[in-house]
C-alpha cells in the first residue's frame, strides 16, 4: 500500500528523468508536463525543480520545529490506524497549508502541510479518533 506522497515524488522524478534522456514519450499527463516536441537541447519540463517531502512523525513533532522550503510538503507519518482523522489549525495559513489524510479504496495517503510562502507558523493537529494532539512550528524558508 502506497503511505506517503514519497512515492509520487519518485514517479515524478522519474517520468522527469525518462523526458530528459528522450527514452520515453509521455502522453496524458496530469502534471502539465507535455512531451517535447522542439528540436532544442533544453528540455522544456520544469519538473526537476522538485523536492523530496520533509518527512515528520507524528509521535515526536510535539514541541518542534519543522524547516521546508518553499514549494515543499512536509509528510505526517507514524499514525496507520486514524490517518484521516486529523485536522489541523494553523496560526498563518499563508504560510502553509494543511492536506488531510485519506484512503481512496486504491491506496493510503497521510496527511500532510504544503509550505506555500516564506514565513513562520504555529500547528496545531488533533486526531477525532484517537484523542493525539501535537503542536509545533514550521519555519518556511526562500526555495533554494
Amino acid at each position: 500500500m502506497i503511505r506517503t506522497r514519497l512515492h509520487r515524488s519518485i514517479a515524478g522524478l522519474a517520468a522527469v528523468a525518462a523526458l530528459t534522456t528522450g527514452a520515453f514519450a509521455l502522453a496524458g499527463c496530469s502534471g502539465g508536463v507535455a512531451p517535447a516536441t522542439s528540436t532544442s537541447s533544453t528540455p522544456e519540463t520544469t519538473g526537476s525543480d522538485m523536492l523530496p517531502p520533509i518527512i515528520v512523525d507524528l509521535g515526536t513533532v510535539d514541541g518542534t520545529t519543522v524547516k521546508a522550503p518553499v514549494g515543499n510538503t512536509i509528510d505526517l507519518t507514524g499514525d496507520d490506524k486514524d490517518f484521516a482523522h486529523w485536522t489541523a489549525d494553523i496560526a498563518d495559513a499563508k504560510v502553509v497549508a494543511f492536506v488531510p489524510g485519506k484512503d481512496d479504496g486504491s491506496a493510503q495517503f497521510n496527511p500532510g502541510l504544503d509550505a506555500l510562502a516564506e514565513g513562520t507558523t504555529k500547528v496545531t493537529l488533533d486526531n477525532s479518533a484517537s484523542g493525539a494532539h501535537v503542536t509545533f512550528t514550521v519555519e518556511v524558508t526562500a526555495k533554494k
